[in-house]
Formats: C-alpha cells, sequence, structure tokens
C-alpha cells in the first residue's frame, strides 16, 4: 500500500512517484517476485551481516528499537529497516546507526525500479529490495529486519540464515492477508522461523501458542517462550529480567507504557538465545535509557501544531494497541481528564480502536487525514457515539486541538499517518 510520501529532494520524489505506481494492486505477500527481484540484483540477501528478525502485530517497531539501542550500545553498526516511516521514506532504511541520505536512497530505487521490469513488485517489496542492496553495500555487524506483514511470505522472508528470530504480541489485524483467527494469524507471522536458528517469542493465548509450537516443531527451530524460559517485568523502578544465565536489574525503559517491559524483554531475549554477535550486560542496561521510538506514547514538544499544550502521541491502530495506550494513558496521567484526538484507516477497526476509551476520554474528537484510505471525521463519530462516547468531528487537526480546554492532557492516536502527519506539522522530524 502507498502512503503519498514526498520528498523535498528531486531526485527522491522521481522514484517516489514510480514506487507509488507499484501499489494500484494493492497489498501482496508472496515470495515469487521478491526472490525474483533479488536474482536481478544480485542476491543482495546473501551478503547480510547477522540479522535479528521480528514479526508479531504490535510491539515490532519497539523490539527493534530495543535491539538497535542495545546494539549501538555495544559499539556495534546497526543496519535497520522498518515500516511504515513518519514523516520521511528515509526513516525505513538505516545504515549502520544513520538515516540514508537523500542521493543514496534516491540512486538505490532508481536501481531497484530499473531491474524490476516485467516483475511487478508491490510498493513493499520493492522497499525491501532497495534496503537489502544498501544493507549488502554498507559494511555493518548487524541487521535489525521487521517484518512488514505476516511472515511466512512477507518480502522480508527471503533471509535463509538469521541469527535469531522473534515474535511481540499478537492481534487480529490484516486478516484479510492472514487469516480470521490468531491461531491462523500466528502460524503466519511464525513463518519466519528456520531450521536450527532459535525462536524467541512472548507468551500468547494458547491458540497462538500452540500454533507458533507447531512451526516451530515442524521446521525445527528451538524455541523460547516468555514465562517458560525467560521473563521480564517492571518492579519499582527497575526492569528484572530473568533467564538461565542469570538475572539482570536494568533501568525501565524510556518508552512508556506497562507493554514495554514486555518488548524489551523480548529484545533482550533474543539478544541472550544467539551467537553471532556480543553485547555485554552495560550494553542492555544502557539501551533501556537511550531507547527511542518516534509515536509510541510520546510526549510532543511545544510547537508550532501544538503550541504548550501537553499533548501525546501513539499510532497504535488496532484493537490490541487501543487496549494498551488506553491503559497506559490512565495511568501515565494518574486519572487526569483528557481528550481523545482520533483518526484512522478504513481498513482498520474503528469500533476496536474507540471501545477502550469508554469511561476514559472526557471528549473525542474525530478527524479525517492526508491518506487516499483515510476514514472521515464523520463516519469515525458514528462509530463512537454508537459506543456512547462524547464525540465532535472536527474539520482538522488543528481545528480538534482549538476546541480542548487550557491545561487539559490530549492523546492523538489511530494510525501512524496521522502520526506522521502530526509530527511533521509539529516540527518533530525522526532522525
Amino acid at each position: 500500500m502507498a502512503d503519498g510520501a514526498r520528498s523535498d529532494h528531486p531526485g527522491v520524489q522521481g522514484q517516489l512517484d514510480r514506487l507509488a505506481a507499484l501499489s494500484l494492486g494493492g497489498d501482496r505477500l508472496g515470495l515469487e517476485r521478491i526472490t525474483e527481484l533479488l536474482e536481478r540484483l544480485g542476491r543482495p540477501q546473501d551478503r547480510l551481516p547477522p540479522v535479528f528478525h521480528v514479526a508479531g502485530t504490535n510491539g515490532k517497531g519497539s523490539t527493534c528499537a530495543f535491539l538497535r539501542s542495545a546494539m549501538e550500545a555495544a559499539g556495534l553498526r546497526a543496519h535497520v529497516f522498518t515500516s511504515p516511516h513518519l514523516v520521511r521514506f528515509n526513516e525505513r532504511i538505516r545504515l549502520a546507526g544513520r538515516l540514508i541520505d537523500d542521493d543514496h536512497l534516491a540512486a538505490l530505487l532508481e536501481t531497484v525500479l530499473d531491474s524490476a521490469h516485467g516483475i511487478g513488485p508491490s510498493f513493499f517489496e520493492a522497499t525491501a529490495a532497495a534496503a537489502f542492496l544498501a544493507f549488502a553495500r554498507m559494511p555493518g555487524d548487524v541487521l535489525v529486519l521487521e517484518v512488514g506483514m505476516g511472515g511466512r511470505l512477507d518480502a522480508t522472508n527471503v533471509v535463509a540464515h538469521p541469527a535469531v528470530t522473534g515474535i511481540t504480541a499478537l492481534g487480529l489485524d490484516h486478516q484479510q492477508w492472514l487469516g480470521a483467527g490468531l491461531g491462523e494469524i500466528a502460524g503466519e507471522k511464525a513463518g519466519i522461523a528456520k531450521a536450527g536458528i532459535p525462536l524467541v517469542v512472548l507468551a500468547h493465548p494458547p491458540e497462538a501458542a500452540a500454533a507458533i509450537a507447531d512451526v516451530a516443531t515442524r521446521v525445527g527451530a528451538p524455541l523460547f517462550v516468555q514465562d517458560r524460559d525467560w521473563s521480564s517485568r517492571a518492579e519499582g523502578d527497575r526492569l528484572v529480567y530473568e533467564d538461565p544465565k542469570g538475572t539482570l536489574l536494568l533501568p525501565l525503559p524510556a518508552l512508556l507504557g506497562p507493554h514495554q517491559a514486555d518488548n524489551a524483554g523480548l529484545a533482550i531475549a533474543m539478544l541472550r538465545h544467539q551467537q553471532a554477535v556480543s553485547v555485554p550486560d552495560e550494553a542492555l542496561g544502557r539501551a533501556m535509557i537511550d531507547v527511542r521510538w518516534p509515536a509510541r506514547l510520546q510526549r510532543l514538544r511545544p510547537g508550532p501544531l501544538i503550541g504548550t499544550r501537553e499533548v501525546w502521541l501513539d499510532g497504535g491502530h488496532n484493537a490490541q494497541a487501543a487496549e494498551a495506550l488506553a491503559e497506559a494513558i490512565t495511568t501515565l496521567l494518574g486519572n487526569r481528564p483528557f481528550h481523545l484526538v482520533v483518526g484512522a484507516l478504513s481498513t482498520k477497526d474503528p469500533q476496536g480502536l474507540l471501545s477502550p476509551f469508554r469511561g476514559r476520554a472526557e471528549q473525542v474528537h474525530t478527524i479525517g487525514f492526508d491518506h487516499p484510505l483515510a476514514l472521515s471525521a464523520d463516519s469515525i463519530a458514528a462509530t463512537a457515539r454508537d459506543l456512547g462516547l462524547p464525540v465532535q468531528p472536527r474539520p482538522s487537526l488543528s481545528g480538534a486541538l482549538a476546541q480542548v480546554p487550557e491545561g487539559t492532557p490530549v492523546l492523538i492516536a489511530g494510525s501512524l499517518y496521522l502520526a506522521g502527519e502530526v509530527l511533521a506539522a509539529n516540527d518533530e522530524q525522526p532522525d
């Protein structure tokens, strides 16, 4: 799915226009197109540093951020591939610790798209191919690789021999591609498992856990499960991590919300259940403090959009993420009344997004935003009214913020694409 990415760099914009045209057939899964494209590019996926491959529904980006933070604290040069971006397309590809620059990105995309004639790769497949080409050419010590959608048939699953694989929290999302039930979705996510390669997972409901275990057994992947083989929990001002190698007492993660103890724990467990790179315990502690991941319960700085208001931003866009967010913001604000500003794509479940905020949000403001699949403010407001939420549709984000009483905290949520608009408007570009 294209995301309307724009760039001030004419070379990048020219390639983004070509890339956007690939989205006309919609999202697609399958390894045939990406495999053929990478063959034409000289199989860059075979020339990568050790790969940490992360799948899941919620928490993938945060887990990748913890991994990157720990690796860089250990002095490693970390490549990172994540999606989607928030403000600039360049955010998807991080080379040895720095976002790819415009000239390099334009040249890579041109090479990939010139090689793609007759293949018809999707937007994500072409992007992944460009990332693999960049990672193969630039020296690096490790690669953190986030699955785009699913796992088994995701374009990133062309990596045959990762150092370790991991699965974050699971939920009902992308069901039209991954299956209707949690078990089916879990089985697709577990498709990144490889023979002899550690698969490290969070504790999941029985249906999902059984599906993951079945895949791991079938392919011969050693399985390490939270609360069976390792554990992590917040205790006071510490994150307590335990496994057979010992106990770690670490600072609480800088990323806010109780669910981040799980994401941090998964990252630590992945690092401690692989042999490809060494990350000392001291680096794990540093990582908890230094980790950054925009639009995950992020408090915005004073800026041109929000002025000096207290505004929190989160890109959570499914029911499970909304439940975690509603709990986290309530705890964070100490039961202070807050207003919710929400926008969402038509591919998401607005009822699932809004339900957790019943009895929590004092007022809901619904908005549209600049995306071809964005729901209208009136459509989301109708769902909110059906749920009994106090709601008003607003003509714009700034119009919604203008209706919030002075001193009342605001939470903006519902879509990573909306989050990107917010960050750009408030002059907080991720780096």
